[in-house]
């Protein structure tokens, strides 16, 4: 893409915005929003519990059943899906947000010919997206919204303001925990959140760095015990992963498990998971579209 192509671009996204920020929904012509692209946020209630390494490989594994796939890492300030992939990417999604660069000259290829929008690190003012922002990210993610099958959303860990914004925008949420009470207990409480607070109903629960299934399922038993009691809200268990050395081996050489031990105990489990979600026909309704995410998310909700 020439600069002027790309400077062209960036002028007509400005200008749709400001028309449509200006009318309001009334302003949205039919038909503009496309659909297709399931959005899928990967997230927990506490760090260190393997979410990014989950999402990353969730990533890698749809691609290798010919899923078009893309990884948005929305861990404003704290990002790493690029470290962990070993990828080096010029621009990230601070480059996005202030205009600087369209979103698709940002996107770097990953293994196995995923798509990753690297975010910033060490920016304080990237874990508080204003409105502005918000908007430019909708019409970016639009423009790519016909060439893709899968955004996955590595969100950030806890209960901020990113963290419920990348959540809310997604129709499908898995919740990644792990078998230690502390993991639990901010799972319970990220879940509690999107659901009283946002309307979110339907959470799915990967249990990462388990013995054995039935640690995974007893974990899963006791969250959803919770959910059920104090929610009235039932949860889905999507899966686990096994605790596996050849993970961290993995981190160390800056690769996707699921690429260098394709056998492993680890991608073994991922690999069915990815298989499932792979399979499943997304329900034809417009809450995971980018119509959903302008309408409710930044209309709504933010301010």
């Amino acid at each position: 893409m020439t600069t002027d192509q790309a400077e062209a671009l960036r002028t007509l996204r400005k200008q749709e915005k400001t028309t449509m920020a200006g009318t309001g929904n009334a302003g949205v012509k039919k038909g503009y929003y496309r659909h297709g692209v399931r959005m899928i946020s990967v997230t927990s209630g506490k760090g260190g519990v393997g979410k990014t390494n989950i999402a990353a490989n969730l990533a890698y594994l749809l691609s290798m059943i010919n899923k078009r796939t893309m990884i948005l890492d929305a861990d404003a300030g704290l990002a790493n899906i690029d470290v962990i992939l070993g990828i080096n990417s010029p621009y990230n999604l601070s480059h996005v947000l202030n205009g600087e660069k369209l979103l698709a000259e940002t996107l770097v290829e990953g293994p196995g010919g995923i798509k990753i929008l690297a975010s910033a690190s060490g920016m304080p003012e990237m874990t508080d997206l204003s409105r502005g922002q918000k908007l430019t990210l909708i019409d970016e993610l639009n423009s790519l919204n016909d060439s893709l099958d899968y955004i996955l959303i590595d969100t950030g860990a806890g209960i901020s303001s990113n963290v419920m914004y990348f959540n809310m925008a997604a129709k499908e949420i898995i919740v990644v925990t792990s078998p230690e009470p502390t993991a639990l207990t901010d799972a319970y409480a990220l879940i509690k959140v999107l659901y009283q607070r946002h309307a979110k109903k339907r959470f799915r629960l990967i249990v990462n760095m388990v013995r054995n299934p039935s640690e995974a399922k007893e974990v899963y038993k006791r969250l959803s015990n919770a959910t059920d009691q104090f929610l009235n809200l039932t949860i889905e268990y999507l899966g686990y992963v096994l605790l596996d050395e050849k993970v961290k081996q993995a981190v160390l050489q800056q690769k996707a498990v699921a690429e260098i031990y394709p056998n492993s105990p680890a991608t073994r489990c991922l690999a069915r998971i990815a298989e499932k979600i792979g399979s499943e026909i997304a329900q034809d309704d417009e809450e995971g579209s980018v119509k959903f995410f302008w309408e409710n998310i930044i209309d709504r909700n933010c301010g």
